[in-house]
């Protein structure tokens, strides 16, 4: 009985975490046009049949459509004029039109819908940390694994590591920046245990990372507290974790690439409804930071040189600038062809992985057994 809540209240919170991302993403292109001179014929959140209309005094129709899967922007004249009739540029106004615009124009209103989806991201990190505080977490002990340093060192759950030598641990991301650094070495480590301070050596374990050997203790850390900061430091907050979460990112593709890290990780729009309606649970700032979360991701993404995304279209203006002209046409053709084979090629993997996740293929297996 509690499956239908539950598909429900997912897909409600896919819609509106989806929602909020496509509306910063379209809105940066809309307002980059604008100020480019390009003149902006519509603005959908949604595809297909539209709920609700309205057309400003600029000209632009604003519409919310049935199929809540996207979004887009249409600019007067995006098209090459070879590509439309004589009735259609006929109907274009000189001046306005995003074909005539410089490579230069056309390139800043193409970046500006990933560039809104990072100033999204650090907006909402900085507001969150304003309004919440900044999650911070503390050095305790969640789980010793077996047979690690710590285990062997006789470190237990709940413990709370308030030393290192003489440095003091603030924090779990403290501790793991000393540890690390010293593969192999014993550290006199004071814990907090039961309201009494005690001292217990550990000797660090040392792997192989890259090429560099780093320490590893054996614990996991999972006590979060939530630490008041200045608008300053809120602002300077967001950037840093925006730029923390897309390093992170890029670093995870890039071993998935590489292959050191697997594919199973890969997800898609059924992975980000099942997680939205998790994270709904949890509270409204839950869901908040996880929409600044997935804006990051939808910002990386669409910088991707692949054609058919934003990132394929600048690959295409910088071949434009270097060659003083822009490619040919059957260049173009193929370029985009070959971007939705591969756009379609991960749908198809990622979809795979969300339904692996969600244990599809587990229950139509237990059915025909």
């Amino acid at each position: 009985m509690t499956a239908v809540p539950e598909f429900f209240r997912s897909a409600a919170a896919f819609i509106v975490v989806l929602g909020v991302l496509v509306f910063f993403h379209e809105l940066g292109h809309y307002l980059a046009a604008r100020w480019r001179g390009v003149r902006v014929e519509t603005f959908s959140i949604g595809f297909g049949q539209a709920i609700t209309s309205w057309t400003d005094r600029h000209g632009t129709l604003w519409k919310l459509a049935w199929i809540p899967l996207g979004g887009y922007v249409k600019l007067h004249g995006q098209e090459r004029p070879e590509d439309v009739s004589d009735e259609v540029r006929a109907g274009w106004v000189r001046g306005q039109t995003f074909h005539e615009k410089s490579v230069l124009s056309r390139a800043i209103v193409v970046a500006a819908g990933p560039v809104a989806n990072f100033l999204l991201a650090m907006v909402v990190f900085a507001g969150l940390f304003i309004a919440v505080g900044k999650p911070v977490v503390l050095p305790i002990v969640a789980e010793v694994l077996p047979d690690s340093a710590a285990a062997h060192a006789g470190l237990l759950a709940n413990d709370r590591i308030i030393a290192i030598g003489a440095d003091h641990i603030g924090t779990f991301e403290d501790l793991q920046r000393i540890v690390t650094t010293r593969p192999g070495q014993t550290l006199q480590m004071t814990v907090q245990r039961g309201g009494a301070d005690q001292t217990l050596p550990v000797t660090t374990e040392s792997r192989d990372v890259g090429g560099h050997q780093v320490g590893l203790l054996g614990i996991k850390g999972g006590a979060v507290a939530y630490q008041h900061v200045g608008v300053a430091a809120a602002v300077w907050g967001g950037i840093t974790q925006t730029w923390t979460i897309t390093a992170e990112t890029v670093k995870g593709l890039a071993q998935m690439i590489s292959g050191t890290r697997g594919t199973d990780e890969l997800g898609g729009p059924l992975r980000i409804a099942q997680l939205s309606g998790q994270v709904a649970q949890l509270g409204f700032a839950s869901l908040v930071s996880f929409i600044a979360v997935l804006s990051v991701n939808l910002g990386l993404i669409n910088l991707f040189p692949i054609p058919v995304l934003d990132g394929g279209h600048l690959l295409f203006y910088l071949a434009e600038a270097l060659r003083g002209r822009p490619l040919p046409p059957r260049a173009q053709e193929y370029g985009f062809r070959a971007g939705l084979a591969v756009l379609a090629c991960l749908f198809v993997f990622a979809t795979w992985n969300d339904l692996t996740h969600i244990g599809l293929f587990r229950w139509v297996a237990g059915l025909i057994g």
